[in-house]
C-alpha cells in the first residue's frame, strides 16, 4: 500500500495531502539511477586501480619468477666471469711465459661485439634494463671465451713446438759418464798439449778407451761425417735446429753419414785418437748460431743438481787439453 504523505501549508495553516505526479516519480527514478551509476563508477574505478584481476595476478607472479631467474643468471655469470678471468691470468702470466709468447692484448680480450643498437628488440618491456644488461654480459663473456679458446689452441701448438725443440736441444753427455770421471778438460783457456801455451779450448774433452760408443746429444740431422776438418780427425757435426750444432771429434769410427736423421742417445760413432789428439778421447763442442758455447750447460737430462755443481767445478780447472 502506497504511503500517504502530507505537507504543511503555512498560508492555510493546514496539512494538505501531497499528490505525486508521474514527473515526480520520473525525477525520483532518474536520481536513483544517476546516484547508482556514480557510485558504481567509483567502485569500478577503485577496483581496476587498486585491485588486480586473477589474470593480472598470474602475470605478476610470472614476472616476479622471470625477474628472479634473471637475478640468478647474473649470479652465475659473475661466477663464470671469475673463472674466465683466472684462466686469462694463467694464460698471460704462466702458459705464455713458459712458451716465450707475448700475452694477449687486454683490448683484444675485452673488445665489445659490434652492431648498431643490437639490443633494440629488447626495449620497451618491464624488465628491459635487466634483460639488456644480462644479454650484454652474455655477449661479452662469449667473446672472451672465443678469444681464450683461440689462445689455448695457439698454446697447444707452442707446446708441440716446444716439445720438438726440447728433443732437439743437446741435453745429455756424449759418452757414458755416470761417475763423471771421464771429463778431462773443460771449456775455456787451456794449455795446448803440443805448444804448451794457453789457448782457447772451445769444447770439453772426455777420456775413454778407443771403441767407446759416442751418442748424439739431441735429435737432429748429420751435417758432416768426415776427416777433412783441420785438427778434429774423424769427426761428426749434427744440426739440431733452433741455431744449435754439436761437434764430435777425434773418433775412430763414424756410424752415420751426412743427411742422416739421428735421435738423442743414438750411437753415432766410437771414441778414438785421430787428428790432433794426444790420447783416446772425445772432443765435444756445442755451437749456437755459429758461436761456441760451454757444453757443461747442456747436460740437464743426464745429471743431478749436485753432479752438475761437481762438473762445473771440474770444468773450471785450467788443466791441459787433449787436443
Amino acid at each position: 500500500m502506497t504511503k500517504i504523505r502530507y505537507r504543511y501549508n503555512p498560508q492555510t495553516l493546514n496539512y494538505e495531502k501531497v499528490r505525486i505526479t508521474w514527473k515526480d516519480r520520473l525525477r525520483t527514478v532518474a536520481a536513483f539511477l544517476i546516484t547508482g551509476v556514480f557510485f558504481a563508477s567509483i567502485v569500478l574505478f577503485l577496483a581496476y586501480t587498486y585491485l588486480d584481476s586473477p589474470k593480472e595476478r598470474i602475470l605478476e607472479r610470472e614476472n616476479e619468477q622471470l625477474n628472479e631467474q634473471y637475478r640468478e643468471l647474473n649470479t652465475r655469470l659473475d661466477e663464470l666471469a671469475d673463472v674466465l678471468l683466472d684462466l686469462e691470468h694463467r694464460d698471460d702470466n704462466i702458459y705464455r711465459v713458459i712458451f716465450e709468447a707475448e700475452p694477449i692484448d687486454a683490448n683484444q680480450r675485452m673488445a665489445g661485439i659490434g652492431g648498431v643498437n643490437r639490443y633494440r628488440h629488447l626495449e620497451g618491456y618491464d624488465f628491459s634494463d635487466l634483460t639488456i644488461a644480462t644479454n650484454k654480459r652474455l655477449d661479452d663473456i662469449a667473446k672472451r671465451i672465443v678469444v681464450q679458446s683461440e689462445s689455448l689452441d695457439e698454446i697447444v701448438e707452442l707446446a708441440k713446438n716446444k716439445e720438438a725443440m726440447l728433443s732437439r736441444i743437446p741435453a745429455i753427455q756424449p759418452v757414458s759418464n755416470a761417475d763423471l770421471t771421464r771429463m778431462a778438460s773443460g771449456y775455456g783457456m787451456r794449455i795446448d798439449p803440443h805448444y804448451k801455451v794457453p789457448k782457447m779450448h772451445q769444447g770439453m774433452d772426455f777420456t775413454a778407451p778407443t771403441g767407446t760408443p759416442i751418442y748424439a746429444t739431441g735429435d737432429g740431422v748429420v751435417l758432416r761425417a768426415d776427416s777433412k776438418a783441420s785438427g778434429y780427425g774423424k769427426h761428426i757435426r749434427i744440426d739440431h735446429g733452433y741455431g744449435y750444432v754439436t761437434l764430435y771429434g777425434h773418433m775412430s769410427r763414424l756410424n752415420v753419414r751426412p743427411g742422416q736423421k739421428v735421435k738423442r742417445g743414438e750411437t753415432i760413432g766410437l771414441v778414438g785418437s785421430t787428428g790432433k789428439s794426444t790420447a783416446p778421447h772425445l772432443h765435444y763442442e756445442v755451437r749456437y748460431n755459429g758461436d761456441p758455447i760451454d757444453p757443461v750447460n747442456f747436460y740437464f737430462n743426464d745429471i743431478s743438481e749436485d753432479e752438475f755443481d761437481r762438473m762445473i767445478e771440474m770444468a773450471r780447472n785450467a788443466n791441459q787439453s787433449f787436443d
